[in-house]
């Protein structure tokens, strides 16, 4: 009899035309994923972007991912413009990662199936563009992945599955995104099949408990040594591996990569100032003691531990005194 059910489940699988949507790295395990199991009929992802510095057309990881399975790719400005071809597809279930664009009302009703979304946060937390970045910039101890059906609104429809993950006091957004891309793959499919059975929950989120996740600002880039240890050290964490904190040093930016949390504590210095140089990095006073560099990378510069940037300088101690704008 199970043999019998399994059977009847790949057949209507099988008939699932699925229509993906979606654009950074990110995404690329999920649609991996539903490539290996279901019949993938087309990608959504943004349009080609020229790279400022060399003036080269890079596409999308998404999109190199479906070039590779030799899938089918739309790249409109806005879902609008391509409704055509969506409706000459007929999809029977959309799913969407991190694509970037709200999917327009008239697609929501299209599938059989539905729309699905695969969000980086725990919904109602974190709603947004950012979810990985401002989970960590705000000191948050655990995050995951929420399955949910997509309404008109952002991030606000019915949920179907969530799992979470602990973040450590560590970790980087860099290191978070790389474990919720594969969980949200594995999610997503061991939720597919109550989606495609008609099964799925719909479980409302509660509103009020709702924050927002808004896209990375340049001037929350820039460190305010102002602040405490403990919020500099998330808003480096946040911002690493892109785009980076960074402060100025000598009309100079550096960008600060790593840093950790010192016991010193100097209360006639002016935030900012460099303090201390240590055997693995640079003691600047803040807000409510120390935070030491330990990883920065200078402007025109590769990356490198402070350590050897120190070890370069003839004359390190007179950074002593020194004061990060």
């Amino acid at each position: 009899m199970d043999t019998e059910l399994n059977i009847e489940q790949i057949k209507i699988e099988k008939k699932v035309r699925i229509l993906f949507m979606g654009t950074p790295a990110f995404a690329v395990p999920v649609l991996e994923g539903l490539i290996e199991n279901y019949d993938v009929r087309a990608v959504i992802t943004q349009p080609d972007r020229v790279n400022g510095r060399n003036g080269q057309v890079t596409f999308s990881p998404v999109k190199q991912c479906a070039n590779d399975h030799t899938i089918l790719v739309l790249q409109p400005e806005k879902l609008s413009e391509a409704l055509d071809e969506i409706y000459a597809l007929k999809p029977t279930l959309i799913i969407t990662c991190a694509y970037g664009n709200l999917v327009p009302n008239e697609l929501l009703f299209l599938p059989e199936y539905g729309c699905i979304n695969v969000h980086a946060s725990l919904l109602p937390k974190y709603r947004g563009g950012a979810p990985i970045h401002r989970v960590v910039m705000n000191g948050e101890t655990k995050t995951g992945i929420t399955i949910m059906h997509m309404n008109s609104k952002l991030d606000e429809g019915d949920m179907i599955a969530q799992k979470e993950i602990a973040i450590g006091e560590e970790d980087t957004a860099s290191m978070v995104h790389d474990k919720l891309k594969i969980l949200g793959r594995d999610l997503l499919l061991e939720t597919l099949p109550s989606i495609i059975n008609k099964t799925a929950p719909r479980i409302p989120q509660n509103h009020e408990e709702a924050t927002f996740a808004f896209t990375i600002k340049k001037e929350e880039e820039k460190i305010d040594f102002s602040k405490t240890k403990y919020a500099i050290h998330n808003q480096v964490r946040g911002l690493n591996s892109y785009p980076g904190a960074y402060a100025i040093l000598r009309g100079r930016r550096m960008k600060i990569w790593k840093v950790r949390i010192g016991d010193a504590y100097y209360p006639d210095k002016i935030d900012g100032t460099i303090c201390n140089l240590y055997s693995d990095g640079i003691g600047v006073k803040c807000g409510n003691g120390e935070i030491i560099l330990t990883e920065i990378q200078m402007e025109g510069k590769p990356k490198r531990k402070a350590s050897d940037f120190l070890n370069g300088i003839q004359n390190k101690e007179d950074l002593l005194g020194d004061i990060f704008e």
